[in-house]
């Protein structure tokens, strides 16, 4: 059944500021019209913010403002008056240490602007990976009104007449170099077809998944997620978005009625059809605790086990976002998981109406990408949570960017202290390595890098790959691309660097994994294990001073999120006190 609408007309929250004809109401107004603004917008109306992640420094958000302003019609046309801000933008290509780093950083500004303004709703601008959680999460924390927007995909990537997916093909040419299978002058030929369109990436990598993941949690509207970020439609799901947030203001419909337990379980499953990125994990897992769902690893293994991959991108299998478009995108996706029993069609979506009825008359118009169950990419997607002495808190894997043959392996550890000094071994000849071991990397968690980086998909020894290898067993507390591809496993918790037993691992010990069993188990006697443990030392010195203090000393476990303590939880959108 559809959203109960609350009482309309009612006094908006905005009203706090711009109602009445008292002194501090006029010092609000009179400000806001030196931006020419009639008297009339504020007899009432809703007033919409357009929360925009746009930069210049954030390229897959670097076309938002065009976007913002076809938000503002569709406010416009339908009652509200639309203010458009900015927040911070962590931009995946070039942010250092890592964008993930400074995702709190942004939800946390989100969420001050969101309560701290005369605001009774808010549109979400977001693309980039790290730029959708984070929007998602600062609303979570207000919970007035909100609905997320994509700035999309950019187009396929072509080279020589193969697509080329962004960041996958990056990754699978840098290899065939170290090979000796690419030329470097081919390379940088290459380089030129990798991004030739706005938007963000168009393989399911974080971005592509993270949009995926607002429209099956049911922030965004049905079928944002994969309309090409240039294409014309991408304008008219903004300008939809506009008309759409004033109504949910007129209804009270708010975050807390969208994104509850079944709405996660749904996000989990499809994530596992989608052979969604392993960010997913952490992102999700704080979003559900911003809001107060109660969301664990185990939820994701329970969830997402036995969840086929039906969609066959990029970096897990062929086609790129702009055919999983043109072929029905997520909704159909999702109806085909509602028709197999694994999608809760009960759940509500910011139209108002249950997400069965979204999705009920949507046709699959490309078999070859959106794939029938019965041809699956792989039986079992989703994402696998390992256990055992090496995480005690939990390790995931991406089942369908893996290798079937490494799935149950048994190898010795060729270990890297940090992300240095990986690549100050990797390419030595003389480094005892071959394919049946297992790399192991350290010290690159939430504070071990700090921040958590995309480094977990090691790239393989050149020995190795000379032979024609091109997988192997890869562990770390690290996080890895979306775009990226093998047997790895990433967010082992405790991570490293807070004295977790991955920190103790040693040159020549051997690991033994089953994915199957959900095991990842250090083969070394306890009492060896413990003695490690009482004689280490953090690796790490504690930031002196700001933001990366801050984070050291407040953030959690990729395993609860990696948000920070103090975030975790509601907190709603009252003001301690009016500003005058």
């Amino acid at each position: 059944m559809s959203f109960r609408k609350a009482e309309w007309p009612r006094t908006l929250r905005s009203q706090a500021w711009y109602g009445g004809d008292g002194r501090d109401a006029i010092y609000h107004r009179s400000w806001m019209k030196n931006q020419g603004l009639p008297a009339d917008l504020f007899d009432g109306r809703p007033v919409i913010g357009i929360c925009n992640t746009w930069s210049e420094l954030t390229p897959c958000n670097a076309h938002l403002r065009d976007l913002a302003e076809r938000v503002k019609h569709g406010v416009y046309e339908a009652g509200g008056l639309p203010v458009e801000f900015p927040v911070f933008s962590p931009g995946e290509p070039s942010l250092r240490p890592t964008a993930m780093m400074f995702r709190n950083l942004c939800a946390m500004d989100v969420e001050e602007a969101l309560r701290g303004n005369p605001l009774d709703g808010v549109v979400l601008l977001a693309g980039c990976d790290k730029t959708t959680p984070a929007l998602l999460m600062g609303a979570a924390s207000v919970d007035i009104p909100a609905i997320l927007v994509s700035g999309g995909p950019m187009l396929n990537g072509w080279f020589r007449g193969e697509r080329v997916g962004s960041g996958t093909a990056l990754w699978q040419m840098s290899e065939d170099i170290k090979a000796g299978k690419m030329s470097r002058a081919d390379f940088l030929e290459a380089e030129q077809s990798m991004s030739r369109s706005p938007g963000s990436c168009n393989t399911m990598g974080t971005a592509s998944t993270m949009a995926s993941m607002a429209e099956a949690l049911g922030m965004a509207l049905s079928g944002n997620a994969a309309i090409p970020a240039v294409d014309s439609r991408r304008r008219v799901m903004a300008h939809l978005t506009g008309r759409r947030i004033v109504d949910m203001v007129k209804d009270d419909l708010k975050p807390s009625d969208i994104l509850t337990r079944s709405a996660f379980e749904n996000a989990i499953r499809t994530n596992g059809a989608i052979g969604g990125s392993t960010n997913a994990v952490i992102h999700l897992l704080a979003i559900a605790h911003r809001i107060g769902v109660d969301l664990s690893l185990d939820d994701w293994d329970r969830f997402g086990r036995d969840v086929p991959t039906i969609v066959d991108l990029m970096p897990s299998g062929r086609f790129l976002m702009e055919e999983f478009f043109y072929a029905g995108g997520l909704p159909v996706v999702m109806k085909m998981l509602l028709d197999g029993g694994k999608l809760n069609g009960d759940a509500l979506t910011v139209s108002g109406r249950p997400v069965a009825e979204e999705i009920a008359e949507v046709r699959n118009w490309n078999e070859e990408v959106i794939r029938p169950v019965a041809r699956a990419l792989t039986p079992q997607g989703g994402i696998a949570v390992l256990r055992g002495n090496l995480a005690p808190n939990g390790a995931v894997i991406k089942p369908s960017a893996a290798s079937p043959h490494l799935m149950k392996h048994r190898g010795r550890a060729v270990v890297f202290e940090d992300i240095d000094h990986y690549k100050a071994r990797i390419e030595d000849e003389n480094l005892d390595i071959d394919e049946n071991c297992v790399m192991v990397l350290k010290n690159c968690g939430p504070r071990g890098y700090p921040g958590m980086a995309e480094v977990g998909n090691m790239g393989l020894p050149p020995k190795v790959l000379r032979k024609g290898i091109t997988d192997m067993v890869r562990i770390s507390d690290a996080r890895m691309s979306g775009t990226a591809y093998g047997t790895v496993i990433l967010h082992t918790a405790p991570e490293a660097a807070i004295g977790g037993p991955l920190a103790i691992v040693q040159d020549g010990d051997m690991i033994e994994v089953d994915v199957e069993a959900r095991r990842l188990h250090l083969d070394v006697p306890q009492e060896t294990i413990t003695a490690r443990l009482a004689a280490w030392t953090p690796p790490v010195a504690e930031p002196g001073s700001g933001y990366a203090r801050l984070f050291h000393l407040h953030v959690g476990g990729a395993d609860t999120g990696a948000d920070f303590d103090f975030l975790i939880g509601q907190r709603g959108h009252a003001v301690p006190r009016e500003s005058h």
